[in-house]
């Protein structure tokens, strides 16, 4: 097999395959395995397996005996996490590499993977289906939610202190579930990003003195950009609207009267570049990090809070997430977050601006 067919064959792999040399560290990855750890090869290439690849399994001393050996090895339904993302039940496939003395090769299968492949379209389809009927629910049920509230209030105007209780509690809770139900018409009615040369600091700092005058004022936030960052491609409304849902919900979990430390991140990445399920591929250079010191996502949802009606707080919606995550989407970039009690980190990576777009601002 010549080189240039071999090399084919490693970029079309459909699952993530990593090359381990024989000190244990990555040799290189093809770009599914990019994807799944959420990382360029360039980035992590040299660095030890173990320390990038976390198995819930005794695995270390069995792939020695594989390497030792000369024979493959199978590991079956273990959760397998990468540091970015929470841990995914995988199968492993591990053999020699012919030709190259103790090398390995590592074949991650996600026990997801050939449903979601099967699946995609169709899904897609149901839940735009289901957004649109949930945005017409929510058009029809805030009419008489307003006239609940309304006679609450009229009721309240002759009654006694204690039966005042009763029609402020229908009150407070008619008025928070408009306040959902604008919400999922919001999540349903969002239009697709007015795409221009941003610069991502401006976002971050219009953000930040909207947060700090209001529910961030508790907080203190660090700025730690990269001066010299281009311009990215973007909705600066839309991104806007990202920061702040982010900064609110950092805000929110810290202790209100303590407060916490909010570090906003920005560098640049120029060997970052995400593959598609599609099998094309998009280089997203801006790396923008939220990082919050505050007592990190609950362990049961950590894997599906960008999922909508998924929330960690008592009372929340769980749209917040789901919205930043579509807004990321529509701008073809890529949002992860990495959580554990006492710091959690979302990371959001963008495409630059074209060049021709920058000409005619």
């Amino acid at each position: 097999m010549n080189t240039a067919l071999a090399l084919s064959l490693w970029s079309s792999l459909p699952i993530p395959a990593l090359l381990i040399d024989a000190s244990d560290n990555i040799a290189d990855m093809n770009p599914a395995a990019e994807g799944f750890m959420n990382n360029s090869a360039k980035w992590i290439t040299g660095q030890p397996i173990w320390d990038r690849l976390a198995v819930d399994a005794p695995i270390e001393d069995s792939f020695a005996r594989a390497r030792k050996n000369g024979t493959p090895l199978f590991v079956n339904d273990v959760d397998v996490g990468t540091g970015s993302r929470p841990p995914r039940t995988c199968s492993l496939h591990i053999s020699p590499l012919q030709g190259q003395m103790d090398w390995m090769i590592v074949l991650i299968s996600p026990r997801e993977l050939a449903g979601r492949m099967t699946q995609n379209n169709s899904v897609k389809a149901a839940a735009k289906s289901a957004i649109g009927m949930a945005e017409m629910l929510a058009h029809e049920i805030k009419n008489p939610l307003a006239g609940i509230a309304g006679a609450a209030q009229l009721l309240s105007m002759g009654l006694s202190k204690d039966d005042l209780e009763l029609t402020d509690l229908i009150v407070s809770e008619t008025r928070r579930i408009v306040k959902l139900l604008e919400q999922v018409e919001q999540f349903g009615n969002l239009s697709a990003p007015e795409r221009k040369p941003v610069n991502i600091h401006d976002v971050l700092d219009r953000a930040r003195r909207s947060a700090l005058l209001g529910f961030g004022a508790h907080m203190t936030m660090i700025e730690d950009y990269d001066p010299s960052l281009p311009l990215a491609h973007g909705d600066p409304d839309q991104l806007l609207q990202v920061v702040l849902n982010l900064l609110k919900n950092a805000s929110e979990a810290a202790d209100q009267k303590e407060g916490g430390r909010i570090r906003l991140h920005t560098f640049y990445e120029h060997s970052f570049k995400l593959r598609r399920a599609d099998g094309s591929g998009q280089t997203l250079p801006l790396q923008i990090e939220i990082i919050d010191d505050g007592p990190g996502l609950p362990e049961e949802i950590r894997s599906d809070v960008f999922e909508p009606f998924v929330s960690g707080r008592e009372n929340g919606t769980g749209l917040g997430l789901a919205l930043v995550s579509k807004i990321i989407s529509d701008h073809d970039g890529w949002i992860s977050v990495d959580s554990v009690p006492g710091r959690t980190m979302f990371r959001i990576s963008l495409p630059l601006a074209p060049k021709d777009a920058k000409e005619k601002e």
